[in-house]
């Protein structure tokens, strides 16, 4: 078995393996670079044989989670290859589709599943699901030519799947040649020991829940499942009511799970700024309404709501009459990644929370794990060889594990 890392051996996001055994080849993920425009271009795609052009020894592409930075240049390789991927994960990215900027589905997606083995020519590839920020997100173990390779994919283990981990490590598979581990925390401010639990901000949400006199607003994202039900449960604990927009009922529907928040709950109601309205009728969304209308609130409703309401929020608010009209009092809570935080794209949105004297505070914990976290994984899989990838300090690995051997963007070599 050989391995290609095209891209992640220096830097975050942007995450494609190719891996070769017996004249067959699989990729793994086929990720946006963070630092490109979100739909990315074609001339980013990855120097794999066969995803541009026909060639019969790619047999198929394995996605491991849906984010961007792992899936986001999918979209430019030919008709044709197979794209695997877990079903809750496309029910996720289908339904956001066509909502956000640049959405995308794949064409008859082949499904992944926890421990369900797969073969894929001369390729055993066995799923296991992982706590991340992203829904349905897997490790890949890939077994051909007689060795064993592990790809950590995204993990973290103070998520609300943690138990998840702790299977990892109390069972881990054995004999592993190759593991594969992402290291995105290392080099990060107060990431070595540990971070917040999901249950530790849901103490947090509950603290500025009750601290604020009008709506509450909270900036985060949709598909961030774990975030959303975090959020709430200091919804019911402070006896408030969850306002989300269409957009967000749509991505919780698609989980499929009758313990996630849904948009006919009656602790939820449903609230379209006039940004989506107009999208519902440019994209003729009209199904999407009907199906979750039932709770639906307009905006003359929502002043008489803000004492006791919490809205997750999105930029695109900030030009809605409903949303201005009930701000009084108001205090947000941003609950995503601090960098956005920075970008010139949120610009405009940091100064509408000024004008209103809106304050900010960040409460959030990250979808990676800890360098402690990743020290308990890389010992119970105990690999031969730790080769770095998904971080900007692949250089420091080798002061916190044992075997690592780095690669080179690019370069093949023997697992």
């Amino acid at each position: 078995m050989r391995i290609c890392i095209h891209r992640g051996t220096r830097e975050i996001g942007g995450t494609c393996i190719e891996i070769e055994a017996e004249g067959a080849r699989i990729a793994l993920d086929v990720g946006l670079p963070l630092d490109a425009p979100d739909e990315g271009h074609e001339s980013l795609l990855p120097a794999v044989a066969g995803f541009r052009e026909p060639d019969d020894s790619l047999l198929g592409v394995v996605i491991s989670h849906p984010h961007l930075d792992h899936y986001g240049l999918a979209r430019h390789i030919r008709p044709g290859v197979p794209v695997h991927i877990g079903e809750d994960a496309h029910n996720i990215m289908k339904a956001a589709s066509a909502w956000v900027p640049n959405g995308h589905a794949f064409d008859n997606p082949r499904f992944i599943a926890h421990r369900k083995p797969v073969e894929i020519g001369p390729f055993r590839i066995t799923p296991h699901l992982v706590d991340h920020s992203a829904f349905d997100a897997y490790s890949l173990l890939v077994e051909a030519d007689g060795k064993r390779v592990f790809y950590s994919g995204d993990f973290r283990a103070h998520g609300r799947k943690a138990r998840l981990y702790e299977a990892m490590i109390e069972r881990p598979p054995k004999d592993i040649d190759v593991l594969l581990m992402e290291g995105t925390t290392i080099g990060r401010t107060g990431t070595d020991e540990g971070f917040a639990t999901e249950a530790d901000l849901e103490e947090e949400f509950v603290r500025a829940f009750r601290q604020t006199e009008g709506v509450h607003l909270v900036w985060a994202s949709a598909q961030n499942i774990d975030r959303m039900v975090t959020i709430f449960r200091a919804v019911k604990r402070t006896r408030r009511v969850l306002l989300i927009d269409l957009y967000t009922a749509v991505v919780l529907e698609a989980t499929g799970r009758d313990t996630i928040p849904q948009a006919d709950w009656p602790d939820v109601k449903l609230y379209i700024p006039h940004a989506q309205r107009v999208t519902i009728k440019e994209k003729g969304l009209f199904a999407d309404l009907d199906r979750h209308k039932t709770n639906r609130i307009f905006p003359e409703s929502l002043p008489g709501l803000k004492a006791r309401a919490v809205m997750l929020f999105r930029p695109l608010m900030t030009g809605d009459r409903g949303v201005n009209a009930m701000v009084d009092g108001a205090r947000l809570s941003y609950s995503m990644w601090q960098g956005y935080l920075e970008d010139e794209s949120t610009a405009r949105t940091r100064r509408w929370l000024d004008e209103r004297g809106i304050p900010l505070e960040i409460i959030h914990t990250s979808g990676h794990a800890s360098v402690a976290d990743l020290k308990r994984f890389a010992a119970a899989l105990s690999p031969r060889r730790l080769v770095p990838i998904h971080s900007f300090e692949t250089a420091r690995f080798g002061e916190f594990f044992g075997n690592v051997v780095r690669q080179e963007d690019g370069v093949w070599w023997d697992a």
